[in-house]
């Protein structure tokens, strides 16, 4: 079934299960055993699950994956917008590296000859396949295509699109026939299979089926399109987040006055998303919340599919979002700042060896990581000039090599220690600083950047940034050629309803 990918960008419409689209054939080399890969991404999911301490969350599934395996406990995103994101730790590059800051910006026009991951794997023998959203697509607006994807990386990809696409003219939203931008949201009927994701789920069961009776070694990447707007779900998912226990976090506005402007402008970015009233802040957290006990059924689908078909023994699972996401706290919704909020996801890794069930990793830790440590883990040589390490050998060594996590994001950037946060506005912080102590302000409520107790850790951390981020800024040989003037595609008209103009 495998067809060559042309030269061409086609747009392919999905069908009820999907269109499967193969790629250019490479020369493979043969993997030297079974070692398997299954990533899991979901889309704008932050840590309101069960397993990262969250009381309110019903997300089993991902919690008894982290019982099992190694919770990352600071795992940052390396730009908080799913594109850029994506392109980092997909290629193992830094966003100043690799150029792409923006979303709709295709892999090959910005870096043409960079091996991605899973390009990586296809090199060494793997059968690669891709179900869902890996690399970016407009959400919802490209669902059921190949969205920005990167043939180069995949043997097979499957773009199915469910009855959430249907759905769309019914769709709560702040700003009528807008959904993937603006919090939208929808309490749907129907059963799991019907949607999207569900869809997703199912295909990748029959994608492992067929992987246990061929034996080939594979590289499974299954990509979630929720929780990202809209909030769209099951209704069966919404009872399990009744309104009455949704809390609506502070807006906290008097700790804005001690932030630099562009951190003030961040919190303040979507005039549809300010002050919103109590009760459509709690329709909007509980139409989140379902959708990720939503994703999170997926996800048990997809692992009882692995161990049903008994390949879980010998496949490395991981499990991650791209970024985090606000959900009221700072007054903000969504993504796009430098908070904790926004740069904070869930990261859990499952078949390591000589690893303890349920281990903690407390420091911090980058998804860039996730490249050196899947390719060692799997015995696949990668270019070490990635600026990226492997986790487990970390962990494990008496070093520690990584001091915090670093993030950017337009004119600034942020750095996470263990025990702060440090953010620079413009170049070398000419437009203001932050600094929060999360040993006593896990909130991030209180900038003591100025503080004059706090002289010495802020001088040290400002220094200690400054020098990580010269040298992320430096190109690494693995990014190949790199076009700094690649621009973002035309984006694809959303497909326009009548959505319920009365906010709940």
């Amino acid at each position: 079934m495998n067809q060559p990918c042309r030269s061409l960008r086609v747009v392919y419409v999905a069908a009820n299960l999907g269109f499967l689209l193969g790629c250019t054939s490479v020369p493979k080399n043969v993997p030297a055993d079974g070692r398997n890969v299954l990533l899991i991404v979901a889309d704008d999911l932050n840590c309101s699950l069960g397993c990262y301490g969250d009381s309110s969350a019903f997300t089993p599934h991902i919690d008894n994956l982290a019982d099992q395996g190694t919770r990352f406990a600071q795992a940052h995103c390396q730009y908080p917008l799913c594109g850029p994101s994506r392109t980092s730790f997909l290629t193992g590059l830094y966003p100043s590296q690799s150029g792409v800051r923006e979303n709709r910006v295709l892999l090959r026009d910005a870096l043409p000859s960079v091996v991605t991951l899973p390009q990586l794997f296809r090199q060494n023998g793997y059968d690669v396949v891709r179900i869902g959203k890996l690399f970016h697509y407009d959400n919802p607006g490209e669902i059921g295509t190949a969205g920005q994807d990167d043939n180069p990386s995949w043997d097979e990809t499957y773009n199915p699109a469910g009855r959430d696409k249907r759905e769309e003219h019914l769709i709560h939203s702040l700003v009528q026939g807008r959904f993937g931008g603006t919090l939208s949201w929808y309490r749907s009927l129907g059963n799991d299979e019907e949607y999207t994701d569900g869809m997703v789920a199912q295909i990748a069961r029959r994608k492992l089926e067929e992987f246990a009776d061929s034996q080939v070694p594979f590289f499974l990447a299954v990509g979630f399109f929720r929780p990202h707007t809209p909030f769209l779900a099951p209704s069966k998912y919404f009872d399990f987040h009744p309104l009455e226990g949704i809390d609506v976090p502070n807006r906290e506005e008097d700790s804005w006055r001690d932030l630099p402007q562009p951190a003030q402008r961040s919190l303040r970015a979507k005039s549809s998303q300010l002050d919103l009233s109590i009760d459509t802040a709690k329709a909007i957290i509980q139409a989140y919340r379902a959708s990720v006990s939503f994703v999170d059924a997926q996800v048990g689908q997809v692992l009882d599919a692995l161990k049903k078909t008994g390949l879980d023994d010998h496949t490395l699972v991981i499990f991650l979002s791209d970024h985090g996401y606000h959900l009221g706290e700072h007054g903000h919704w969504q993504k796009q700042t430098l908070f904790e909020d926004a740069t904070r996801v869930p990261l859990i890794v499952r078949g390591m060896q000589d690893v303890i069930p349920g281990s903690i990793a407390g420091q911090p830790v980058e998804l860039i990581d996730l490249f050196p440590t899947v390719s060692t883990w799997a015995g696949i040589a990668f270019d070490e000039s990635l600026p990226g390490i492997d986790l487990f050998a970390s962990w494990n060594s008496d070093g520690n090599p990584r001091q915090g996590a670093y993030t950017e994001w337009r004119k600034g950037a942020t750095f996470r220690t263990k025990n702060h946060r440090i953010t620079r506005w413009g170049e070398g912080g000419s437009l203001g600083w932050e600094l929060y102590d999360h040993t006593v302000d896990p909130n991030e409520l209180h900038n003591v950047a100025d503080d004059a107790s706090m002289v010495q850790t802020f001088d040290s951390l400002r220094h200690l940034m400054l020098s990580i981020e010269s040298t992320n800024q430096q190109v690494p040989d693995a990014a190949g050629e790199v076009n700094r003037k690649a621009r973002p595609i035309p984006r694809t008209p959303p497909i326009l309803g009548q959505p319920h103009s009365k906010m709940p």
